[in-house]
């Protein structure tokens, strides 16, 4: 069992307007690529799952010629508010760095 975060180069979270956030998921090549999607472990129903939204809510992108899932959620709260605990959405993708993933 590895990480979701030793198959790849990047993973970052960021705003994408005040009331959505992005995830950025890029693998470091086309194998690691294959391994975590073969795993179906990631998926649209997982982050619904982890980050208590409606499976509705979810916008999961898949771009095999640049290696890339791409993912949108509404925000929690929205960015700014009061209750806001990261304005920039920077720290929301914690829970995908470690995420166990069973490849080949």
């Amino acid at each position: 069992m590895r990480e979701l975060c030793e198959f790849t180069k990047l993973i970052r979270s960021k705003n994408a307007g005040p009331f959505e956030l992005t995830f950025d998921i890029m693998f470091k090549d086309e194998n690691c690529f294959r391994e975590v999607m073969s795993s179906g472990k990631l998926s649209a129903e997982l982050i619904a799952q982890l980050y208590r939204v409606d499976r509705k809510q979810v916008r999961f992108w898949v771009i095999e010629s640049l290696l890339t899932v791409k993912i949108s959620i509404p925000r929690p709260v929205f960015s700014g508010d009061v209750d806001d605990t990261d304005v920039y959405g920077g720290q929301f993708h914690g829970p995908l760095v470690r995420l166990p993933v069973e490849a080949d």
